[in-house]
């Protein structure tokens, strides 16, 4: 069996519910002595503003192929058996599961680790946006994953430029006029 026939990625239809059974019985194998979960849950409250659902939207084709790209990740960091990631679209209320992953093991630190590996990157790279319902209004949700991802990366460009260290760069404006006087 391939890596890929390991893994289990389902983005959910607006209406279907995450199967936590399911995912925990296809990761579940004779010799994984350990199997992973997280579940995230819509919760009732953010930011003092009471929560009514949350409603996922996705580019599904390329959703598909960015958690297929993070298992193969976890794959090559942990010793790994099965993955299952499911992620419900469409509306999310309160107490209900909007993302689930598990991952089965030999041993349980490499689960727990390839476990919080794959949520913290299907947060900041999957094309899966969120929308919060309150119970005053509503407003698309960066997740903090992806912003912090994406200023790692600009930093890190900006540090790799092409011409390596023959090209300084002020970041100070104050720094620029001193240095032009």
């Amino acid at each position: 069996m391939s890596s890929e026939e390991k893994n289990l990625i389902e983005i959910l239809e607006e209406g279907h519910k995450v199967d936590i059974v399911k995912y925990i019985d296809y990761v579940s194998a004779p010799q994984a002595g350990a199997i992973a979960t997280f579940s995230g849950t819509t919760r009732d409250m953010f930011e003092g503003k009471a929560v009514l659902e949350l409603r996922y939207e996705a580019y599904v084709p390329m959703a598909t192929r960015t958690l297929t790209s993070i298992c193969t990740s976890a794959r090559s960091n942990w010793d790994i058996h099965k993955i299952a990631v499911a992620h419900r679209l469409g509306p999310v209320p309160v107490g209900e599961t909007s993302v689930f992953i598990a991952v089965s093991s030999v041993h349980r630190g490499d689960g727990l680790d390839a476990c919080k590996f794959l949520i913290d990157e299907l947060k900041a790279t999957v094309p899966i946006w969120k929308k919060e319902v309150y119970t005053n209004g509503e407003i698309w949700k960066e997740n903090s994953e992806f912003m912090e991802k994406r200023d790692g990366l600009v930093k890190r460009e900006h540090k790799r430029s092409c011409c390596g260290s023959k090209v300084r760069v002020q970041e100070d404006e104050e720094e620029h006029k001193d240095n032009s006087s």
